[in-house]
């Protein structure tokens, strides 16, 4: 693929804009691996489960995939399969994501592991000169985007978050968020953001480790502990598995790998209300767990006291004091969306629909021309993948940034520390650390398992 040189330091730090990052190419242009087979930049997957499969399929219209890795065999084997119909060619299959590193001809890595290595490979790929591509959350503590941050300027690579809101779901919360800066709804005071419960945990006992899986370094930097999986089995899995409750599957019920649905659909969610309100390179001042429930006991100190059940709050109602005295709510009631609220109206917005006054008044009174991709920055590309390689043609960081990322992922983390520790949280967003609670910044950071440590 045919780069043009990144910028230097100072030129890349000062094109690093909150909420509109990206350097987009102009009305009928494209990236130049889409328009020519000998131009298309060539990727290579790391995990394969879910999401990993889905941002795959997506990209192979723009990028040629060369290698697949994942810990699952199984998984990785009907992958490399399934991508060789596909692309037509047959990508190299690893075991250890270290050989993807390694290979020279691979401009970017796509990463969709759970949340617990997504640090440690994406500073990695950075440092071996790969652009990255990584799924939400992009991080399992504060201080890792912290780290995160600190490579990508270092390296200049670009750097792109699964947060695909930005770019896709019909843009309906780009609109969304140029009703809000358009002053449809008059001077914000409320957003909340719904993203949904979990129910209670079984028990969830000791099982023997699947064959196709290498569990020790699944877990990797997490501590070491015994593979846990349900006695139901799963339907539509090849005739029927086990459910892997401590991986595969359910690995974001645990907060030793993920942070449960405040940072699954939280960093969708909050990131796009981040963006509308103008708190896309601020943070809030406080953070207050009004109600919520675990189905296990934490202790004094925030610890889980079992380690055979979920133990992610499964419901919550937090507030989140955000510039300009707007109130950010995350809650599992209600419908999956943000709900915006103003001085003279307010309106609900998913990845399905876009409802209330205010958009039903746009029969009457459209936005201006061009409002959407102010709000974008650019042209709207097809696909996340595609501003993606249009940033990394450019030189540029994309629309999902990742210091707009980590800002919003920071009210999610906290929400999660506030209330394992029961207690609200005051935030300095400029030094980044809770004020006066030296238990709760023992939080922001944790050390990786030995012999997982990130490779400088």
């Amino acid at each position: 693929m045919n780069k043009q040189p990144k910028p230097n330091r100072r030129q890349f730090v000062g094109g690093v804009a909150a909420g509109s990052a990206t350097l987009m190419l102009g009305a009928g242009q494209r990236a130049q691996g889409y328009t020519s087979a000998n131009d298309r930049p060539v990727f290579a997957t790391i995990g394969l489960r879910n999401q990993g499969v889905t941002i795959t399929n997506k990209s192979t219209k723009f990028a040629d995939f060369a290698a697949l890795a994942d810990v699952d065999s199984k998984v990785l084997g009907t992958n490399v399969d399934k991508l060789s119909q596909r692309q037509g060619k047959k990508p190299d299959s690893y075991g250890d994501y270290r050989r993807v590193l390694d290979r020279k001809d691979i401009d970017a890595v796509m990463i969709a592991t759970p949340d617990h290595w997504h640090t440690k490979i994406a500073v990695e790929a950075m440092l071996a000169g790969k652009d990255v591509y990584c799924e939400k959350p992009l991080t399992l503590t504060i201080d890792e985007g912290k780290l995160i941050e600190k490579i990508v300027k270092k390296t200049g690579r670009t750097f792109q978050v699964g947060t695909m809101q930005r770019t896709e779901s019909g843009q309906r919360f780009l609109q969304a968020i140029a009703l809000v800066r358009a002053g449809r709804i008059g001077t914000v005071k409320k957003v909340t953001c719904g993203i949904g419960g979990f129910g209670p945990s079984p028990v969830i006992p000791e099982a023997p480790v699947p064959s196709e899986l290498d569990w020790e370094t699944w877990l990797g930097p997490a501590p070491k502990v015994p593979y846990r999986a349900l006695p139901e089995i799963r339907k539509g899995y090849g005739g029927g598995v086990p459910l892997y409750s401590n991986c595969h599957y359910a690995f974001r019920n645990w907060h030793a790998y993920s942070g449960g649905k405040l940072t699954d659909w939280g960093a969708h969610h909050v990131d796009i209300a981040c963006w509308a309100i103008g708190a896309s390179d601020s943070g809030p001042s406080k953070i207050t767990p009004l109600n919520y429930a675990f189905d296990v006991e934490y202790d004094k100190k925030g610890n889980p006291t079992v380690t055979d059940k979920y133990d992610i709050a499964i419901n919550y109602n937090i507030k989140a004091d955000m510039p300009g005295g707007i109130e950010l709510l995350i809650t599992n009631e209600g419908d999956n969306g943000i709900l915006f609220e103003g001085t003279k109206g307010r309106f609900f917005v998913n990845r399905g629909k876009i409802v209330g006054k205010p958009v039903e008044d746009l029969a009457d009174n459209p936005l201006p021309a061009g409002a959407i991709e102010e709000v974008y920055g650019g042209p709207v590309p097809e696909n996340h993948t595609l501003n993606f390689i249009e940033s990394i043609n450019a030189g540029k960081q994309p629309i999902s940034d990742v210091w707009t990322h980590n800002r919003m992922l920071e009210i999610c983390h906290l929400s999660n520390i506030a209330m394992r520790l029961n207690r609200p949280l005051d935030w300095d967003p400029v030094k980044r650390e809770v004020i006066g609670d030296k238990l709760a910044n023992s939080f922001l950071s944790r050390e990786n398992r030995k012999g997982y440590e990130i490779d400088m």
